[in-house]
């Protein structure tokens, strides 16, 4: 009965209202090899939103789609798959802002999170190629071509009005190896934050046509605001970090309040993307200083922040350092809260930082 009262909280219901003129819908579509969800309330601060359902629906695809062609690394045709093939590219908008927001990451927390770290994810099967368990000599050749601070720190413009992204990447990274071979070319990931940051941009957009009460899921990664249609902070299950989970609700470790103020809520972990060959499991939180998949005892880790993309980085980098070192940058982020899942000696624990209101689903 717990349990069904905790999904209760965090289904919405498009026809439930918190006052008469409230009008609360439900939005779903599919994105990013995955699905979305928007729950909002069409009536803003400044009355009730002049766009239909439907306009607010192809206003977020447009958005989404956006993203697709600029960051995805599974569109052979967007600007980032064109990059890691060593064309010549303009970045648009959505690349440049991204790239900046994960340099300003990867400053934050001292090189643990790294979209450089490309040709590591492709070695072990969890970037935009199959391969896995590579030899200790693929690791050491893949890592010395990552580091962002080997890169430039932001993508100028060049003198003609164009901007070559790939060629200015280059040639900073030429002079810090010594090495000018076409194979030693940087390439980009943008997993680890593109989804957080999707569910900025589709926030920000439903903030152009008046929305101010919203819930953004883009792939289980969560941007909120405001209050759900029962007058609450926005409920959020977090899903039990077992192996196997891999519906999400069916088996919650519990449920945070997120809002009313505006925030991301993201959660990683290492229970659905991983294999396991001759009895050890390989998960897909690569540490970027070693080369090598982690093997400490977090199992998931949760960061609220005051975005989504920043959320979705703070919480890759706590699967990186594990839960130690996890609590400590948590603590020590009086703007973020978070909370960690682990295993100690055979069972499972929780730990949630002094801010976070969160209910246990045991």
């Amino acid at each position: 009965m717990k349990r069904q009262i905790l999904i209760a909280a965090i289904a919405c219901i498009a026809t439930a209202a918190c006052t008469p003129q409230d009008r609360y819908i439900a939005i779903t579509g599919y994105a990013q090899g995955g699905t979305y969800s928007v729950k909002l309330n069409m009536k803003g601060s400044g009355g009730m939103i002049d766009a239909s359902p439907e306009e607010v629906k192809a206003g977020i695809d447009s958005v989404l789609k956006a993203i697709d062609n600029s960051v995805s690394g599974y569109n052979k045709g967007s600007v980032l798959s064109r990059f890691n093939a060593g064309e010549k590219v303009v970045p648009d908008a959505i690349f440049k802002d991204l790239y900046r927001l994960s340099y300003e990451y990867y400053l934050a927390t001292d090189g643990g999170f790294d979209i450089s770290c490309a040709p590591l994810f492709d070695i072990w099967g969890f970037g935009f190629t199959s391969d896995s368990l590579p030899s200790p000599s693929r690791v050491s050749a893949a890592l010395s071509r990552t580091g962002m601070d080997r890169l430039c720190d932001t993508i100028v413009t060049d003198a003609d009005g164009f901007t070559s992204a790939s060629m200015i990447l280059k040639r900073r990274y030429e002079n810090a190896c010594g090495n000018t071979g076409e194979d030693m070319l940087p390439e980009l990931n943008f997993n680890a934050v593109a989804q957080g940051y999707s569910c900025d941009l589709v926030a920000g957009y439903l903030h152009s046509i008046g929305v101010d009460q919203m819930l953004v899921d883009v792939g289980g990664e969560i941007y909120c605001e405001g209050y759900n249609p029962s007058g609450l902070p926005w409920g959020i299950g977090l899903d039990r970090p077992v192996d196997g989970n891999d519906t999400p609700g069916k088996d919650l470790q519990g449920i945070f309040r997120a809002g009313p103020e505006p925030c991301g809520v993201v959660t990683s972990g290492n229970y659905r993307k991983f294999y396991v060959r001759d009895g050890r499991k390989y998960a897909h939180t690569i540490d970027p200083k070693t080369g090598y998949p982690v093997t400490h005892s977090l199992l998931c880790a949760t960061v609220i922040a005051s975005n989504a993309a920043e959320a979705d980085a703070l919480a890759t980098y706590c699967m990186v350092i594990g839960v130690g070192k996890a609590k400590e940058f948590i603590l020590s982020r009086p703007d973020i809260e978070g909370c960690l899942v682990y295993d100690e000696d055979g069972v499972m624990k929780t730990w949630t930082s002094p801010g976070l209101e969160f209910t246990s689903g045991d």
